[in-house]
């Protein structure tokens, strides 16, 4: 009796395993690219022992083999070589639509980024918003190996996209730009000759399209989620205490800064963000800054912001009666002139402007980039894209010898208040804020 129950757990086991496998499809034959298509670019891809390479290749775009299949909720997994110092990538839910620039491939990218960077496994929104999610984590960081077949796995169902290297933990995003589209691996545009004739080449490519729910991998702490969605909270974020601190429709629970409603000029709700008009004139001239109408005492804040070239701008807290308190500094460091004031680039982006500078190489990226602003009693701290670039004790002498160092030594108390509305700036530049969420702590 023992020897037949241990025949049929067998059989079972043989019969689950081989279930899980017919979920599963290669989507490359090993042998000719059936069932593919080139797109945009000129690079060569060929076929040799069941390895798909592409080779780069000078004055020509972004080239893509693109499956012709479209697919909505999936997995896929393949491995990859590069050679060293040619970024690629293979790109997902992606699309091209002749309304749309000509036809450019654009949509997620699992990145492949063999450089000192290391952010292979981070999603970047090819053709549209660039980085949705940068690489951070250091086991995530060394996860790639250089030289060698490395293996990577996407699950992308429903608004959640998460990524591996290796069996290491990348990227955790929540994003809803893109439900469904096709799968392309990249041979990416070169702009220095040396580069000419370096390869990336894929092979085992495979995708799971059939219960994809039985097939997903455990969540796991080491890639720490990212929810880009526009003025949604996650279940993660509810679960944690986090707040919207605006409903990305209206202008409930804000107001002008010296007024008691919301400016009728120099604001805009669009598509989601909250966005500063550029100014026609001078930026007194615009509508002026808005600030919450509550007021918040120990609080963690995000907020996404994107800005235009030369702009300049600024999350405040902290405030006096004057609506005068320390800044988070949102500026373009390279166009606007304010950087190279101040002392020590304390006038830069992610800065607590005009008092304490934050590094010089801090992890910005183009599009919408995410303010975290932690206060808790007196100690503070400014993150820019999840990396911590300064913190600070504020009502002690170093504090104030900052104070008197700074533009604000003639205002008693700066930054003092253990109570306060946060404050958008409006400084007559084109900005755009969304996501504001705030966890109010004890």
């Amino acid at each position: 009796m023992k020897n037949k129950l241990v025949v049929i757990a067998i059989l079972s086991m043989l019969t689950l395993n081989m279930s899980a496998q017919d979920n599963w499809r290669p989507i490359f034959n090993g042998k000719n690219l059936k069932g593919w298509t080139k797109m945009n670019g000129t690079a060569d891809y060929k076929v040799k022992d069941g390895v798909i390479t592409g080779t780069s290749k000078s004055d020509t775009p972004n080239t893509f083999l693109v499956y012709n299949e479209d697919l909505s909720d999936f997995i896929l997994e393949f491995d990859f070589k590069v050679d060293d110092g040619l970024n690629s990538g293979v790109l997902f839910r992606s699309e091209s639509n002749p309304e749309y620039r000509n036809g450019r491939v654009h949509g997620y990218q699992y990145e492949i980024d063999p450089s000192a960077r290391a952010w292979s496994g981070g999603v970047y929104d090819e053709g549209r918003e660039g980085w949705l999610y940068s690489i951070i984590c250091p086991a995530s960081k060394s996860a790639f190996r250089n030289g060698e077949w490395n293996h990577a796995r996407i699950e992308a169902v429903g608004n959640r996209i998460r990524t591996w290297l290796n069996g290491v933990p990348c990227a955790n995003l929540l994003d809803d730009k893109s439900s469904h589209g096709f799968i392309a691996l990249q041979v990416h545009a070169i702009y220095d000759p040396a580069m000419e004739g370096k390869q990336i080449s894929w092979k085992n490519i495979r995708v799971c399209t059939d219960n994809v729910e039985q097939e997903l991998w455990a969540c796991s702490a080491g890639a720490e989620e990212i929810n880009r969605m526009k003025n949604v909270l996650s279940d993660k974020e509810k679960a944690e205490g986090w707040e919207l601190l605006w409903d990305g429709k209206t202008t409930e629970g804000w107001r002008g800064s010296r007024m008691s409603t919301f400016p009728d000029k120099g604001w805009v709700i669009e598509d989601g963000t909250l966005k500063v008009l550029e100014a026609e004139g001078n930026r007194y001239s615009s509508g002026g800054d808005i600030v919450t109408v509550n007021k918040y005492r120990n609080f963690e804040l995000k907020v996404d912001f994107k800005i235009t070239e030369a702009a300049n701008s600024g999350i405040k807290y902290a405030l006096d009666d004057r609506f005068l308190g320390c800044e988070f500094q949102i500026l373009d460091d390279n166009k606007h002139p304010d950087a190279k004031a101040g002392v020590n680039g304390n006038r830069k982006l992610g800065s607590l402007y005009d008092m304490i500078p934050a590094p010089a190489d801090k992890h910005y990226r183009e599009g919408f980039n995410t303010a975290l602003i932690k206060v808790n009693g007196n100690h503070i701290e400014h993150w820019l894209n999840g990396v911590k670039v300064l913190e600070y004790e504020r009502n002690n002498d170093m504090w104030q010898a900052l104070v008197n160092y700074s533009k604000y030594r003639t205002s008693p108390h700066f930054g003092s208040p253990a109570e306060s509305h946060i404050l958008l700036q409006d400084h007559g530049d084109e900005v755009w804020f969304r996501n504001l969420k705030i966890k109010q702590l004890p």
